[in-house]
């Protein structure tokens, strides 16, 4: 029996200065999810979170886009997991990705970092590394000293648009995540990846 997934956590950084920036790829895919299913976030105190439930093929799902800063994403995942015994391979991380062109969007089992600072938070707070990554492309800036200032900018309107087109494309993959068809799944993504 595959593992449904049962949390979507995107990874980003809270305020209006950053809504637009490169780095909240995480939190634009969990809001483009939660207009799909007409699910509306609320902010959750307890878990410094904003926080939404809905109902995908029928299975019960929560959303969540931590309101710490991205190198403290772990400490809210991981209490809203422990909270409601969400064990980590029921659970999908979404987060922008520099070594992946725009437009392009992967699925990941397990795995280290990566040099994300988000998931070097996440995977000490929620105790391993075996959970469920979707990696959004956003392109790389070509030298690490410019990384920092890149991920805190908004893309051109150009990589924007293929950034929206990949989220998109694994919002109509959603239902055979949270199913448990990870395989499937990662099958259509690569290939349509490959295709465009």
């Amino acid at each position: 029996m595959a593992q449904a997934i049962q949390l979507i956590a995107g990874l980003g950084n809270p305020g209006s200065k950053y809504e637009q920036t490169r780095h909240n790829a995480g939190f634009w895919f969990v809001d483009a999810v939660a207009r799909q299913y007409g699910a509306t976030f609320h902010a959750e105190s307890k878990y410094k979170s904003d926080t939404a439930r809905c109902s995908i093929g029928g299975s019960d799902c929560r959303l969540q886009k931590p309101m710490d800063f991205m190198n403290c994403s772990g400490q809210p995942v991981a209490a809203l997991a422990g909270f409601y015994r969400i064990p980590r391979h029921a659970i999908l991380v979404a987060h922008d990705d520099l070594d992946l062109p725009p437009g392009t969007v992967r699925l990941k089992k397990d795995g280290g970092h990566g040099g994300h600072n988000g998931l070097r938070d996440l995977i000490p707070q929620l105790g391993g590394k075996d959970f469920l990554r979707l990696r959004i492309g956003i392109g790389h800036p070509g030298h690490r000293d410019a990384v920092v200032g890149y991920v805190l900018k908004p893309p051109s309107s150009a990589d924007r648009a293929l950034i929206d087109a990949a989220i998109d494309r694994a919002v109509q993959l959603v239902p055979d995540i949270i199913a448990g068809n990870i395989e499937h799944a990662m099958k259509v993504l690569h290939t349509q990846d490959a295709d465009s």
